[in-house]
């Protein structure tokens, strides 16, 4: 009977309270007030039939719910260690936060990394290090049939939709982006009101759901799609096929959920759910997939058309090489997503068991391109938990020509890591769309840090970058970075993320085990597989 005793103090208590203020004071009758409504909610709870744990522990059962409440954050602040990540680490939460306001960013007392576990890796430095003054580097996207080719940053903000970020969030980081001199994605959830308003460079991208360039039924206008094109804002297209966070799902935003300015943005109705099926409806094979890019290319007068994918069946991403190859519609660009991209919202076994880590995604891209012959016309982008000016370097010297962020540059505007942004009550007002929470986030103050931040953090790259002896990013390679195996030794990366010869898989004499048996069953006509 030990679990009642709290419900039985607290009705003795109640009682005892309404007694004594009818001799002694009025305190008692409000203290007897508060308890004895502590009493009917015990009394509640031993006659609701929901929850067994408040039919057993009235009153104090509630307990477990503000604890469950409050768990992210007596974790965080209290618990965690600094290397954690969960699913960033409170050290790198801490370096963003500090290059965002310009603060110092250095460490005493030398690494806490396990430099002896296996997977630490690291990058090797040069006697002949060198001073990098312009840390600007650039990168220009655009192959032989681009007319506007775009020189983009190294790190630009990665997709993140109006209606998962607030008004106030979009609205910052793009007068940040526009301050620096980098590129901000709208995430398929169209261009709203508030990426004009910052005027800072775009990236158009377009999911399933063709938003801001569909029709009634939800199918793709190339009309609507031409009049969004065309803004001078707009630099590059990108047509998502999955993320990282959940590939090849889908999603529904309720009715109830979709405010006038999400509907202005998107282009739907306020009366019904807003869909964004799983696949795309405006192509069903490899070589339609190019020519519907083709045609993209052309609506948008010329500028750089290409599309973001988590890898998943490898064999499908070749197919659509054979159709680069077999239609000559090449894109201008590719962006790998890696399966620990974030998101709003993803169901738990996706966000955990389906897609392809960045780095296996990134360099079977990179050698597939090689390998068809393609690699110099087609610029990779990489996305995934790219936070650190070594996160930047070691991708970059395993294929990519620039990254993205997302949540880095969340952290740039205020997120605190809550993990509440499919709840809309976001504590920073980052990730909700009620109007009083987003109120904390003053755009003004924080596009300040976004830019700060990006400016910083490429300072950083290129003072690695010097250390190695190199000049740019450009010229990181695999072999300039070891890792540590299972066993304890270390390789080379070279080793460890071997490069494919340039044009392989078009020699009949030439056999690759991961690459040329997947090669072989893979068709530009479909992506289904040769039996």
């Amino acid at each position: 009977m030990m679990r009642y005793s709290i419900f039985a103090a607290v009705l003795l208590a109640a009682m005892a309270s309404l007694a004594l203020a009818v001799a002694v004071s009025i305190y008692f009758l409000i203290a007897g007030l508060l308890l004895g409504a502590l009493a009917l909610l015990g009394i509640w709870d031993l006659w609701q039939p929901r929850h067994s744990i408040l039919r057993n522990y009235p009153v104090i059962g509630h307990m477990r719910w503000l604890f469950e409440g409050i768990r992210p954050e007596i974790r965080q602040y209290l618990i965690e260690s600094d290397q954690d990540e969960e699913p960033f680490s409170r050290e790198v939460r801490s370096l963003v936060y500090q290059r965002a306001k310009g603060q110092e960013d250095k460490r005493p007392f030398g690494t806490r990394e396990r430099v002896y576990d296996a997977g630490y890796s690291w990058l090797t430095h040069s006697i002949a290090a060198r001073h990098i003054e312009d840390s600007d580097f650039r990168v220009t996207i655009g192959g032989p049939d681009c007319r506007q080719p775009y020189e983009a940053s190294l790190y630009n903000i990665s997709a993140m939709s109006f209606g998962a970020l607030s008004a106030n969030a979009i609205l910052a980081l793009n007068q940040g982006a526009k301050a620096g001199g980098f590129a901000h994605d709208t995430g398929e959830g169209g261009i709203s009101r508030y990426h004009r308003e910052g005027g800072g460079d775009l990236i158009y991208e377009i999911g399933t759901g063709y938003f801001g360039c569909r029709d009634a039924q939800g199918r793709f206008d190339p009309d609507r799609f031409r009049e969004q094109a065309l803004a001078p804002q707009i630099k590059m297209v990108e047509v998502k096929l999955s993320q990282g966070a959940k590939p090849g799902h889908g999603g529904m935003l309720p009715a109830a959920k979709i405010t006038p300015e999400i509907a202005e943005a998107r282009g739907v109705p306020m009366d019904r759910d807003c869909i964004s099926p799983p696949g795309h409806s405006a192509f069903t094979t490899p070589i339609e997939f190019m020519e519907f890019l083709g045609r993209l290319r052309e609506l948008s007068d010329g500028k750089p058309v290409g599309f973001k994918l988590c890898i998943g069946h490898r064999r499908e991403f070749m197919c659509m090489v054979k159709a680069m190859v077999e239609t000559g519609i090449v894109p201008d660009f590719i962006v790998v997503d890696g399966k620990e991209g974030g998101t709003g919202a993803a169901p738990l076994e996706f966000s955990n068991h389906i897609g392809t880590p960045l780095v296996e995604g990134l360099t079977f891209v990179h050698n597939t391109l090689r390998g068809a012959g393609l690699r110099d016309r087609i610029r990779i982008g990489a996305a995934g938990k790219l936070v650190t000016a070594f996160d930047i370097a070691r991708i970059c010297a395993l294929g990519a020509d620039w990254c993205n962020s997302a949540r880095g540059f969340m952290f740039a505007v205020g997120c605190i890591q809550a993990q509440s942004c499919h709840t809309n009550r976001c504590p920073t007002g980052v990730a909700t769309q009620d109007p009083v929470r987003q109120r904390a986030l003053v755009p003004a103050d924080k596009s300040v840090r976004v830019t700060r931040f990006h400016a910083n953090t490429l300072r950083a790259v290129a003072d690695m970058v010097g250390a190695a002896g190199l000049r740019a990013p450009i010229d990181l390679e695999p072999r300039h970075f070891n890792i540590r195996l299972k066993s304890g030794e270390t390789v080379s990366g070279d080793v460890a993320f071997p490069e494919i010869p340039v044009g392989c898989l078009n020699d009949p004499d030439h056999f690759d085990e991961v690459y040329s048996h997947r090669w072989a069953r893979a068709r530009a006509e479909s992506f289904a597989p040769v039996d």
